[in-house]
């Protein structure tokens, strides 16, 4: 049986990550949901899904906070990702910003740092507060988040810009903008592209993936969810990283088996013309 570990992909210095991992986006806003979604990411965990994906604006700190429960004992086995608000991305709020998210989350550093959004403070002071913290050990790498063409190439251009590892942006087969040319230029550049939201997230989005009859027709063909497909069509390539949530034990296991899904050529043709690619540039999509 595969396991998300069975494919990885590379971010970094050294550092190889499953291309199916954990999301976190509104845990640690219940109380009352915290002890599931500690054993959800721990039964991920387990489960292969070895990549956990946080942020200081998840529950304002709360979704750190379970993270570091879900983790402890096991920091060792975790590529741990989580990302600093825009206001906070200059270079002494950065520091402070990253030590917060390190205590919150019971470690003394962080696999890869990313800006979560782009804010007023320019670009060049966030590399170099990143640089800084990668020289302290409280970061091994850094990347950005929700950054389109345009930013990428800005930040290429400066000092230390091409130290960043990925950009991770919002990417399902409803939602391909990406594909015109943010995805092609990550891929010139040996850039890997982390998906969140690539189940969509909720809602009529969701419905209109997950309950496409294409999507379901093609999950009954290998007695598979319409969740694993979409999933096994984001990874397709081995260069994109989706990192889907997932609170309910069954969801978690269902994420970590997307991999026994392999789309045929003529699958991926039929999600084609069911989900079309762009045909010219989109504005980035952001949830």
């Amino acid at each position: 049986m595969m396991t998300p570990n069975d494919r990885t992909a590379s971010m970094g210095s050294g550092i190889r990550v499953p291309v199916i991992g954990q999301g976190t986006w509104h845990m640690g806003e219940h109380p009352a949901q915290r002890a599931a979604e500690v054993r959800a990411l721990r039964l991920g965990l387990d489960r292969g899904m070895t990549l956990i994906d946080t942020a200081e604006m998840y529950g304002e700190g709360g979704a750190e906070t379970v993270v570091g429960e879900a983790i402890a004992g096991h920091r060792d086995e975790v590529v741990l990702v989580s990302k600093v608000y825009p206001h906070n991305a200059g270079r002494k709020k950065a520091k402070t910003a990253c030590e917060r998210s390190l205590r919150r989350l019971g470690t003394d550093h962080l696999d890869v740092y990313l800006l979560h959004w782009r804010g007023s403070v320019p670009l060049s002071e966030t590399v170099t507060a990143m640089e800084e913290l990668r020289r302290e050990g409280k970061i091994r790498e850094w990347g950005v988040s929700n950054l389109d063409t345009g930013d990428m190439r800005e930040l290429w251009e400066l000092p230390d810009g091409r130290n960043c590892v990925t950009d991770q942006v919002l990417y399902h087969a409803g939602s391909r903008g990406i594909e015109h040319d943010l995805l092609p230029w990550c891929r010139e550049h040996e850039l890997p592209v982390m998906a969140y939201c690539p189940l969509a997230q909720g809602g009529r989005i969701s419905r209109d993936l997950l309950g496409h009859p294409v999507m379901r027709r093609i999950a009954d063909e290998h007695g598979a969810t319409p969740a694993q497909v979409a999933l096994a069509w984001a990874v397709r390539d081995g260069d994109v990283i989706a990192i889907p949530k997932a609170t309910q034990e069954a969801h978690v296991r269902e994420n970590a088996a997307a991999l026994e899904v392999v789309l045929t050529p003529g699958e991926l043709a039929e999600l084609d013309t069911a989900f079309p690619p762009p045909d010219g540039k989109r504005r980035l999509d952001i949830m």
